[in-house]
């Protein structure tokens, strides 16, 4: 029998927790599930209540302090030497039957330390969640042709759109962060996630990182759960946060001279998107120009 934890990360997430604790099986065919941890970054509305009264053991976080944060308190309170696997959620996940057997199987294979989901919508449709290398090239076709159709055509972006590679388990340079189960072995090797990034890119460097020690995000279609999705797409905050983050983290793994280069490619594709009018990629614009280019608050 193995065993896997849970660790759900909230932040005024009352609308849609219950929904994902009620999808976490009470037991599989094979997999026990040992705990259940909500790690609660402040929330000022029900989380809490909702977590206790379903038997979770709850982290007070005490602030907003970010995804990474979250994880890494609820992680703190595991004990590893018991388990399997750590799935990391997003509290608006919906775990299909039998999600979470195929991806602890596919971490048995040695250089396998991350293993994702296939992703859809609430309407089954497929959510494209799997990232290939960022790269100035990549940034650069992104910029002129936009991410979706860019992921279309070959392996030029970053974003991997194309419905047929879902269809087979593989490697992948990152995957969104929203549903990971992680190995206890690479959680020990790659150590805490980098809670200098508030909000996204905080999971591409998790998995980079991990694939410096040697370790695969491993992806396998056989294991599927519902995203219904954040709002980065409407939210020019958090849209901003999303695009400052990620020069960030490519200057800090190539230096300034690569650094440089990604930044003015990414700025030069959402310029042109924010004159063509869309609002979050001018909160994106303004956010690159700043002279410190990062954000280092979320809301409370």
């Amino acid at each position: 029998m193995r065993r896997a934890a849970v660790v759900i990360v909230t932040y005024n997430s009352a609308g849609v927790l219950q929904g994902c604790l009620d999808s976490l099986p009470p037991g599989a065919k094979g997999v026990e599930l040992a705990e259940v941890v909500v790690a609660d970054n402040a929330s000022k509305d029900d989380s809490v209540a909702i977590a206790e009264k379903a038997g979770a053991t709850v982290v007070r976080v005490g602030r907003n302090a970010g995804y990474a944060a979250a994880i890494n308190a609820g992680i703190a309170r595991l004990d590893l030497d018991r388990l399997d696997g750590v799935y990391v959620l997003n509290p608006d996940c919906r775990l299909r039957p039998g999600a979470i057997a195929p991806l602890l199987d596919s971490l048995r294979e040695p250089g396998r330390g991350i293993a994702v989901p296939y992703m859809v919508n609430p309407d089954g449709t497929l959510q494209p969640s799997l990232r290939r290398m960022p790269t100035v090239g990549r940034a650069l076709v992104e910029a002129v042709v936009g991410g979706g159709l860019a992921g279309r055509i070959g392996t030029l972006g970053e974003l991997v759109t194309d419905p047929r590679d879902y269809a087979e388990p593989g490697a992948f340079a990152w995957a969104t962060g929203a549903a990971m189960l992680l190995s206890p072995r690479v959680i020990r090797d790659v150590g805490p996630w980098d809670e200098s990034f508030l909000l996204y890119s905080e999971e591409t460097d998790y998995c980079l990182r991990a694939a410096d020690l040697g370790y695969a995000t491993w992806y396998e279609p056989a294991s599927v759960i519902e995203h219904i999705g954040g709002d980065s797409g409407v939210n020019p905050m958090l849209a901003s946060m999303l695009v400052v983050n990620k020069v960030r983290l490519y200057r800090r793994r190539h230096g300034p001279v690569s650094g440089a280069a990604y930044y003015l490619t990414v700025l030069a594709g959402e310029a042109v998107r924010a004159l063509a009018g869309r609002r979050t990629s001018r909160a994106s614009v303004a956010a690159l120009l700043r002279p410190s280019r990062r954000l280092t608050a979320l809301p409370q």
